[in-house]
C-alpha cells in the first residue's frame, strides 16, 4: 500500500500507544464490566478532557459539588447524602501523554476519629473491597476533613469508571457534511519501496474471507453495512467480500459514502493505472479529499478501499464503484439523496450485488424518533427493496479510530479516539471473527452482525507533512 501525504499541517497526534497495562484490576471484555479489575484503562484522550468529563459525571449525575486540587489533576466531591459514616468521591488523574490519560475514580470512606465505627467503615454495601487507598497515603493527607471525621479508606466505583469510559469512547462519530471547505495543497507524496512493481501490475489485496459472509451474495441483492467510521479493519472486510463475490463471477456495485460529485474523478482514477499522476489528480481534485475536518469517510483505508477496486478491475472483474452520499444535505434531506442515489446505482446495474458502506445510523432499516423522527437511508431503501435488503451492524472489541466528535469543551475534534462498543456489539474472546445472522428482528433493522476483532484508527488520506515518513500497514485481515 503506498502512502499519501499532504504538505501542510493540519491536524494533531494520529496514534497513540496502548490502551491498557497490567495492574491489580480487570477489565472483562466479555461483559463490558469491570471485575475484580486487573487493568487499568487507560483512555486516548487529553487529561484535561477525561478530568472534566468525570467531573461532569459527579455534577450532572449524582448533583455533587467538586473541589479541584493540583490543577486539575486531583478532584474531591461534596459528600454523598445519607450516607453513614460519610462518603465522599475522589478522582485521581495521571497524564501519560498528550493524548493519554488514566483516571481513577475511588469512593472515600470517613471513619470517627475516636475510632468509633470502624468496622463499619470496612463495609460497603452491595461492593467488595478493591483497593485500599493506604498506598495513597500522600494525596490523602490533603483531603478535605469533616468534624470529627477523617478519610480512612477508598474503593474503586466501578459503575462511575464504566460510565466515564461510556461518555469518553462511545460519543457518536460526527459527518461534517456542510460548513467545511477544502484546503489548498501544494502537493501530494507518493510513497512505496524502491525498486517495487507499479501500481497497474499489482494484484488487489484481497486477504482471506469473512466467514459467513458468502450466504448474502445474490444478484439484485443489497447488503448495508455500518460503518463505525475511521478504521482499517471495515474497509478491509467490504474488499474481502467484494473479493469473494466477484470470484463467484457475480458483478458487484461497491457504494460508498462519498458526495456524488465526486464521481467522475472516482471513475477518472479507477480507469488509469494508479500511478503518481492518476493519485495526484483525484486528490488535488476533490474537495472531498482535502476538507479541513476530516470525518473519518475519507481515511487512508478508504483511500486503500478505491485503490483496490481500480486493481479489482484491472484484473477483469466486474466491479463498480458508486459514490452515493449528498454534498451538503443534512437530516431527512440527506438521507433521502442517499437512498435515491443507492437506488439509482443499484437500478443502473439490477444483475448486481450492491454493497454499501455508509455510517451506522444511515445503514438503520427502522425508522428512529430521538432526531426529530428521522427516517435512515436504509428505512427507505428497505421500503423501495423490501425484499433485497439486508443490513449488518459491526461487532467488535475495544480499539480506536479516526473520527470527528464533540469533546467535553462542545468543540468538533477530529482525531484518534478510543472506540469501545455497546454491551450488545461486544465480541468476546469466544465470537470468533465473521458474520453472524440473527434469529429474531432487531430493533434497529439489522439482521446480523460482522464482527472484526479490535478496530484500529485509520487517519485521513491525506496527512500532515511531518506524518509523511511513517510507513503505513495495509488494512488487516481477521487471522
Amino acid at each position: 500500500m503506498r502512502r499519501f501525504g499532504m504538505v501542510l499541517g493540519l491536524l494533531g497526534c494520529m496514534g497513540c500507544s496502548v490502551f491498557s497495562r497490567g495492574l491489580s484490576t480487570q477489565y472483562n471484555p466479555e461483559t463490558g464490566q469491570y471485575e475484580t479489575p486487573t487493568h487499568e484503562v487507560i483512555y486516548l484522550a487529553p487529561l484535561e478532557d477525561a478530568m472534566m468529563t468525570a467531573r461532569t459525571l459527579l455534577t450532572e449525575k449524582l448533583r455533587l459539588d467538586v473541589l479541584e486540587r493540583e490543577q486539575g489533576t486531583v478532584m474531591f466531591s461534596s459528600f454523598i447524602p445519607d450516607v453513614v459514616p460519610p462518603e465522599r468521591y475522589y478522582i485521581k488523574g495521571e497524564r501519560l501523554g498528550p493524548r493519554q490519560a488514566l483516571v481513577r475514580i475511588f469512593r472515600l470512606r470517613y471513619t470517627h476519629m475516636s475510632g468509633v465505627g470502624t468496622q463499619a467503615a470496612d463495609r460497603v454495601s452491595g461492593q467488595a473491597p478493591l483497593m485500599d487507598l493506604r498506598p495513597l497515603a500522600d494525596d490523602l493527607k490533603n483531603a478535605p476533613r469533616l468534624e470529627g471525621y477523617e478519610p480512612a479508606v477508598g474503593y474503586r466505583d466501578l459503575s462511575l469508571e464504566q460510565e466515564l469510559l461510556a461518555r469518553l469512547e462511545m460519543a457518536p462519530a460526527l459527518e461534517l457534511v456542510s460548513g467545511n471547505p477544502p484546503v489548498s495543497i501544494r502537493s501530494v507524496v507518493m510513497e512505496g519501496d524502491e525498486g517495487a512493481e507499479t501500481p497497474a501490475a499489482l494484484p488487489p489485496e484481497c486477504g482471506a474471507r469473512i466467514e459467513g459472509a458468502a450466504s448474502l451474495f445474490s444478484a439484485g441483492g443489497v447488503l448495508l453495512v455500518a460503518d463505525p467510521l475511521g478504521t482499517k479493519e471495515v474497509p478491509s472486510a467490504m474488499m474481502r467480500m467484494v473479493c469473494e463475490a466477484t470470484s463467484q463471477g457475480l458483478p458487484v456495485t461497491l457504494a460508498l459514502s462519498i458526495p456524488v460529485s465526486e464521481q467522475p474523478l472516482l471513475e477518472r482514477y479507477l480507469q488509469s493505472n494508479g500511478d503518481s499522476t492518476a493519485v495526484q489528480e483525484l486528490l488535488t481534485g476533490s474537495a472531498f479529499w482535502r476538507r479541513t475536518y476530516q470525518d473519518g469517510r475519507s481515511s487512508s483505508a478508504m483511500l486503500w478501499l478505491v485503490e483496490q477496486t481500480r486493481r479489482l478491475r484491472a484484473s477483469g472483474k466486474d466491479v463498480v464503484l458508486s459514490a452515493i452520499d449528498a454534498d451538503k444535505a443534512q437530516g431527512n434531506e440527506r438521507e433521502a439523496q442517499l437512498a435515491a442515489h443507492l437506488l439509482a446505482a443499484q437500478a443502473a446495474r439490477p444483475q448486481a450485488w450492491t454493497l454499501a458502506l455508509t455510517g451506522s445510523v444511515h445503514a438503520r432499516t427502522t425508522e428512529v424518533n430521538w432526531d426529530g423522527d428521522l427516517q435512515p437511508m436504509g428505512a427507505r431503501v428497505a421500503r423501495a427493496l423490501p425484499s433485497a435488503v439486508r443490513a449488518l451492524d459491526v461487532g467488535f472489541q475495544r480499539g480506536s479510530q479516526f473520527s470527528c466528535r464533540y469533546n467535553v469543551w462542545e468543540d468538533v475534534e477530529c482525531n484518534v479516539f478510543g472506540i469501545s462498543p455497546t454491551l450488545e456489539a461486544r465480541q468476546s474472546s469466544k465470537q470468533a471473527a465473521g458474520l453472524q445472522l440473527f434469529s429474531t428482528p432487531q430493533p434497529h433493522g439489522f439482521q446480523g452482525r460482522l464482527y472484526l476483532g479490535a478496530l484500529s484508527a485509520s487517519p485521513p488520506a491525506l496527512q500532515p507533512q511531518r506524518q509523511v515518513a511513517a510507513k503505513p500497514a495495509a488494512p488487516p485481515a481477521p487471522k
